[in-house]
């Protein structure tokens, strides 16, 4: 009788635990760009390595939700990384490098510090080392390949990101794959095709623009 009394109580945790995991306090859409390609064969890839890829921008963009207490509905953030090896390489990872975080500018003071807390904790140690926080206003647009466009994002002429989806043509030697994960925790993630990808802002002691890459990726997030 005891085992019997015991099996609606497992049951209400269960229950309790499922509700909890399934609602997440915070959730958005997310793009990457780098200076390399991550859908690709891995006869380039390994030719690239250590050469290429040790540059990146990071896109958060909040659907609602909150970090640590304070609502972040509606707010982004962008992390554009330099590092000294290629970025996403499972076997040699990047050992330092530098960040800029940029800002929503309707951000509050104490939403501008729950962006970057929310930020660093998805990057790790790609944001280990800030060497500048700037608040801008961001004209940011992630959308699934359905919609045709993919991705927009603008900051205030820091930042230009362009990307589509990947069509038949974007297939040059027939063995590609995502070779390189994304560089933070997403879902759905779909690679696809950089059009231009620049950032002309200070603090990384260099700037560039990308074009013609199959070096995005999209994807959500929940946290």
């Amino acid at each position: 009788m005891k085992k019997l009394a015991f099996l609606p109580l497992l049951a209400l945790a269960a229950t309790a635990l499922a509700g909890n995991t399934a609602t997440p306090s915070l959730s958005g859409d997310y793009l990457e760009v780098r200076s390399c390609d991550v859908y690709t064969g891995s006869c380039v890839a390994n030719s690239e390595m250590g050469l290429t890829g040790k540059e990146g921008m990071m896109v958060w963009s909040v659907r609602q939700g909150s970090w640590q207490g304070t609502a972040l509905d509606g707010l982004k953030i962008i992390a554009v990384v330099r590092a000294d090896n290629t970025l996403g390489d499972v076997r040699y990872q990047p050992r330092a490098g530098k960040a800029v975080l940029i800002v929503d500018v309707n951000a509050t003071k104490a939403q501008r510090e729950a962006l970057v807390a929310m930020a660093r904790s998805q990057a790790r140690s790609l944001l280990k080392e800030v060497v500048e926080v700037k608040a801008a206003s961001l004209d940011v647009s992630l959308g699934a390949c359905s919609s045709g466009s993919c991705a927009k994002v603008k900051a205030d002429g820091l930042i230009e990101i362009s990307t589509r989806c990947l069509g038949g043509k974007d297939h040059l030697c027939g063995n590609e794959e995502n070779f390189y994960p994304p560089l933070t925790p997403v879902k759905h993630a779909f690679s696809a095709y950089t059009e231009v990808a620049s950032y002309t802002g200070s603090g990384l002691n260099a700037t560039w623009q990308w074009t013609g890459q199959r070096s995005a990726y999209l994807g959500t997030f929940a946290l």
